[in-house]
């Protein structure tokens, strides 16, 4: 394992009632990288983000974190889920949730201290949620839950952040404020994993990309790997698929040719 790679991960495979869902998985993520991770639906995206966290036992393969087992340094690495996997009708407050990501740095049986306060509410605010740090979370809308979980991440402080569809939700406004909050997070020498399914932005958002459909289609820097032979090989040869490649070659300078 290799000491500059935040992530790394050696012939990872995941099966559902005997059925592949991530065949042969290899790859490797650089340190202070913002990663898209792109697929069909069905690919495995998010099985891919819960494996790596320990969520889905896989069948065989190593995962390994900072080089060394997730358990090891689990205060380091944030996840978001979808937000549709969440109950929104739980009885939390936006800051409850968000003073959620101190927890790892409490210790057991301890409860948050006022430095811990003023980080979450550091966090809010710097996703431009400190208004709403009273309201219930069913009450937000689909965006301002988005941040708060974004929020709770770094109020965690963690050093990789590993994100199910972010953008999902949001409108153009908030999406675009939030990519420039991952660039800030990368200036400091974090590292973003964002599962991402708008193939028309993955140019300008990400500089490396993980392409999926069971298996690792391709693994790199974006301007390397996001190529034509790369999306047939990921998505198939589908009239729907040459139609979204046609209006990303308008949107891109990626030179595509269906």
């Amino acid at each position: 394992m290799n000491e500059k790679y935040v992530l790394e991960v050696d012939q990872l495979t995941v099966n559902y009632d005997k059925t592949p869902v991530l065949w042969d998985i290899n790859f490797s993520i650089p340190a202070g990288s913002l990663v898209g991770v792109v697929g069909p639906n069905g690919a495995g995206k998010s099985t891919l983000l819960k494996t790596l966290l320990g969520m889905i036992e896989p069948l065989s393969g190593e995962v390994k974190f900072f080089g060394r087992k997730l358990k090891e340094v689990r205060k380091k690495v944030a996840y978001i889920p979808q937000r549709s996997s969440v109950d929104w009708d739980f009885p939390l407050t936006a800051e409850e949730v968000v003073l959620m990501g101190r927890y790892g740095h409490l210790g057991l049986f301890k409860w948050p201290k006022k430095e811990d306060k003023k980080r979450a509410r550091d966090a809010l605010e710097r996703v431009g949620m400190l208004p709403f740090a009273g309201r219930q979370i069913g009450q937000l809308s689909g965006g301002q839950q988005q941040r708060i979980f974004i929020a709770r991440a770094l109020a965690q402080e963690a050093d990789l952040y590993l994100m199910d569809e972010p953008f999902a939700g949001v409108d153009l406004t908030t999406e675009k404020t939030l990519i420039a909050l991952f660039g800030e997070l990368v200036s400091q020498g974090k590292t973003l994993l964002i599962v991402h399914h708008d193939l028309s932005t993955v140019s300008a958002y990400f500089k490396w990309l993980l392409m999926l459909n069971t298996c690792l289609v391709a693994s790199g820097p974006t301007a390397e790997v996001f190529n034509t032979d790369n999306l047939l090989r990921a998505y198939g040869k589908g009239s729907v698929f040459l139609d979204e490649v046609a209006r990303i070659s308008k949107t891109t300078s990626s030179g595509f040719k269906a």
